[in-house]
């Protein structure tokens, strides 16, 4: 039982550093153009807004979204408490099958839209396929909902992933501007760079938490875990972020990783029962493999 915790909160901490790697390099950019005194900010008082609110506030707001009969207690014990967990149960398919389907949406854009160093083979042939990643997601919407029609709930939980997915995304988007003029305009304020910094932050973190539900459903858990990887990654943001630019497929790790925790979602969502050390594994497993490619790609370099 306490492996089974550890190996959980170590996965999840690892999941959130990894998938914030690009959020540090944005950080590390911008804070480059700020003061010591803005800096020992961001990272002091700004990891309250980072851990607490976001890793925080938001895992237990979709709990209690996801089960509107569960209050902020029952919300934070459900996990330990058998009544409680008896009544998210009813509704846990419907945030299994949202963040399953936004996790693999996720995945699919990057592999099939953004450009990259190909880690793996196939990428390139997706790559060049990218004017299909459209119908793709499209298809496998409509296959979700097909399969899942029999639960309006369930149906409705797979178009609101893709509903999410389609806003951050969005959301992404600007925070590439963002960064643009961040670092480049000279009459930005420095608050307005911490401001911005912390609501692209936020955008960053919504993958790490969502993720987060296919290791457990337990909020302290998640809190745990997700906010000592938060404060990793500002820590990695001022100190090593030239070095963590050198494993170029540290990304590769994130997405494989988004993938087959958001196919684990899903399965889950239609009833599979894996095991509790399954997702940390499989975590570990990808992303200490890309981090021994990228190791040995610096090695080749040198």
């Amino acid at each position: 039982m306490v492996f089974d915790l550890l190996l959980i909160v170590i996965g999840l901490g690892l999941f959130e550093i990894i998938t914030s790697v690009d959020n540090a390099v944005i950080n590390a950019e911008v804070l480059s153009t700020l003061s010591q005194k803005m800096r020992r900010w961001f990272l002091t008082w700004g990891i309250l807004f980072a851990v607490f609110l976001m890793r925080g506030l938001l895992p237990l707001l979709i709990v209690m979204t996801a089960s509107p009969g569960l209050g902020i207690i029952e919300a934070l014990t459900f996990a330990f408490d058998s009544q409680a967990a008896a009544a998210f149960e009813t509704s846990a398919n419907v945030l299994l099958i949202a963040g399953g389907v936004f996790l693999v949406f996720i995945f699919l854009h990057w592999l099939f839209m953004e450009p990259k160093v190909y880690g793996l083979s196939a990428e390139k042939f997706f790559h060049k396929m990218n004017v299909w990643f459209y119908a793709v997601i499209s298809v496998l919407l409509l296959v979700l909902v097909w399969f899942s029609i029999k639960s309006p709930l369930m149906a409705f939980g797979a178009v609101t992933g893709s509903t999410i997915f389609f806003i951050v995304h969005g959301f992404r988007l600007n925070a590439e501007k963002m960064e643009e003029e961040m670092l480049h305009k000279k009459g930005m304020s420095a608050w307005s760079k911490i401001f911005y910094l912390e609501a692209i932050d936020a955008s960053f973190s919504i993958d790490g938490v969502i993720g987060a539900f296919a290791f457990t459903f337990s909020v302290p858990l998640i809190i745990l875990g997700n906010g000592l990887g938060a404060i990793a990654v500002r820590q990695l943001t001022v100190s090593n972020i030239e070095r963590i630019k050198r494993y170029k497929y540290l990304k590769h790790g994130a997405m494989y990783s988004i993938f087959f925790l958001g196919l684990i979602m899903i399965g889950e969502s239609f009833g599979w029962h894996p095991p509790s050390w399954l997702t940390p594994v499989i975590t570990l497993i990808v992303l200490g493999y890309f981090f021994w490619k990228s190791k040995k790609e610096i090695g080749r370099l040198q």
